[in-house]
């Protein structure tokens, strides 16, 4: 249950009492109503906002409005006090009878706690990586991996239907590039003496096994055909090749991705016509001259008459070009043939995981979908900003595999998967992110991934001892929920049950803003409030979890760390890391 939700459930139904007694007018606007922890934890459990943000509807005074409904609120089941504070905030303290039964509420739900039915069930496709299968994925890609997945999993703890999407960029000249490397490095394994790579070829060594794999299967045939003979095939192996590569480095991060759509396959299957001819048949394209930009110039603007689309009616700040003067497509319009298939295939929320370099890029593929679907679909861009890779505070930029550049499977095998996942999501996606290979292995507070891990793993060992020292005690969720739990009676007990209570509204509020991050700040937060606990009997002998010679008191506080446990686990789920039950 989120709390939050149910208490402005409770709001809502006083307001009524209210205008039902009719001191106060009927059809009230609570869109901008809230109910959430007060920033002071100190002036009670739960705070509204109520009063003020509905007292110029009501015509009364927001300090008197908010008297009037604290009064109403006063007689609510479990609710203990009620304060008007400020202007005219409503603090709300609940009784520890519902803390209790919350609690309850927590083990019985183990991991499935914190899904939310706020989805309910529509369908949401989230595009991520969706890198040029030019080459092993690098660092800067992990970032938008782990960021796009971890939402994925949010959305679907929030009750969303998601698919994980890659969009393969097959259809550019970047592979054409890429297949004239390909038979380069064929021709080396071949025998071949073939000195220094071209220049704009591409130079990383991992080249050579997409060359040694093609002269294994095909062995001379490509050797003395002109290149119109040998592109096509080179090119499909090729891709073909990397792409699997690619997957086997996102696997080994925890990323499987569903879908894998082919712009060159969406382009032949005459996608980008499709779209020609929905915008054409609205009158949305029109052929033009656009003026040259300022600063640099774009690739697909060019001094002559192009066919371009009303991208300004749409919200752009300027028309874009769909065909170029020499009757081929843009880039732009095979993109938009891309997100035209996604709501034919029945996307109407689509979400996008960019790095910030194609920040430019919003605007007009936003218009776009706008467009197309004549504004029945919705496109989110999550853009995900630089990762600065160090070791010792020295940064690290080179690769002795790639030649120019750190990769994905280089990163995890020096740090392992979990630890990239958390760290990816310890900023949010549009700060750049200081990612030290040495620092993130720290077993120390200032590094969050262990934190995190080491209050799990303490709490497995709160019970793993408690099972060899009373192996009598029911320790199944359902016996726990129906323990004593009113032994739990210390401030940091109580607070720690008020910080698992949060996690349902981090899920919905992180899901609503596309927002992975903020998972793991909810999880530093909630490990710091069980260390505290930890650390507090330390210092009293009273507090331990383990009291010999008090069962009840045992049970209720293996009840809370077990629900604790629990909520870490369902949290980093969300995450695709791992939870451990012991620190090595």
């Amino acid at each position: 249950m989120n709390i939050f939700n149910h208490f402005f459930g409770i709001v809502e139904i006083k307001l009524k009492s209210l205008a039902a007694a009719g001191t106060l007018p009927g059809g009230l606007d609570a869109s901008r109503v809230t109910v959430e922890p007060p920033r002071d934890p100190s002036h009670g459990d739960l705070s509204t906002n109520a009063a003020m943000v509905l007292a110029k509807q009501t015509g009364v005074k927001p300090r008197d409005l908010a008297e009037q409904l604290a009064e109403q609120l006063r007689g609510a089941e479990a609710v203990e006090a009620v304060a008007v504070a400020g202007p005219g905030f409503i603090n709300l303290r609940l009784t520890n009878a519902f803390w209790y039964d919350h609690l309850g509420d927590i083990l019985r739900a183990g991991r499935d706690y914190g899904r939310s039915d706020l989805g309910a069930g529509r369908k949401v496709n989230v595009e991520y990586v969706s890198a040029n299968p030019t080459g092993p994925l690098t660092v800067g890609h992990a970032r938008g991996a782990v960021v796009g997945d971890a939402l994925a999993g949010l959305l679907e703890k929030a009750g969303f239907d998601v698919t994980r999407e890659y969009y393969i960029n097959d259809a550019g000249g970047q592979v054409d590039t890429l297949a004239r490397t390909a038979h380069l490095r064929y021709r080396e394994a071949l025998g071949e003496t073939i000195g220094e790579i071209p220049a704009g070829l591409y130079p990383g060594a991992y080249m050579r096994d997409v060359g040694r794999a093609l002269a294994e299967r095909d062995g001379n045939t490509w050797l003395n055909q002109p290149e119109t003979a040998w592109l096509p095939e080179v090119r499909r192996f090729a891709i073909e090749v990397l792409m699997r590569v690619i997957k086997d480095d996102l696997h080994a991060l925890g990323v499987d991705q569903s879908v894998f759509t082919s712009e060159r396959s969406l382009v032949e299957a005459g996608a980008v016509e499709r779209v020609f001819a929905s915008l054409e048949g609205r009158d949305l394209l029109y052929v033009g001259v656009l003026e040259p930009p300022k600063g640099k110039t774009p690739e697909d603007w060019e001094p002559r008459p192009q066919t371009l689309f009303k991208a300004t009616s749409f919200g752009d700040d300027v028309d874009r070009p769909l065909k170029k003067s020499d009757g081929s497509w843009t880039y732009f319009a095979n993109d938009m043939a891309n997100h035209f298939d996604k709501y034919r295939r029945g996307f109407t929320r689509q979400i996008d995981v960019w790095g910030a370099d194609h920040g430019g890029y919003v605007k007009r593929m936003q218009a776009a979908v706008k467009a197309l679907t004549e504004e029945r679909a919705t496109l989110e861009i999550v853009l995900c900003q630089l990762v600065k890779l160090s070791k010792g505070g020295v940064e690290v930029k080179m690769s002795k595999r790639s030649g120019s550049f750190v990769t994905l499977r280089e990163l995890i095998d020096d740090v392992g998967k979990d630890v990239v996942r958390f760290i990816m999501l310890t900023r949010k996606s549009d700060a750049q992110l200081d990612f030290d290979l040495e620092k993130v292995l720290e077993q120390s507070r200032d590094n969050p991934v262990f934190y995190v891990q080491y209050a799990h793993a303490r709490a497995h060992s709160v019970l793993r001892h408690a099972a060899a020292e009373f192996p009598d005690l029911p320790t199944a969720p359902e016996a726990l929920a129906t323990s004593s739990l009113a032994r739990l009676t210390d401030s940091a007990e109580l607070a720690l049950i008020r910080q698992m209570a949060n996690w349902p509204r981090v899920v919905e509020q992180a899901a609503t803003a596309s927002e992975p991050h903020r998972v793991a700040f909810y999880l530093q937060d909630l490990a710091a409030a069980f260390h505290t606990l930890w650390t507090k009997g330390n210092d009293d002998a009273r507090l331990r979890f383990l009291i010999a010679d008090d069962l009840a008191v045992t049970t209720a506080r293996l009840a809370l760390v077990k629900a604790l446990a629990e909520t870490i686990a369902s949290g980093l789920a969300v995450m695709g890391v791992e939870p451990v039950t012991e620190m090595r």
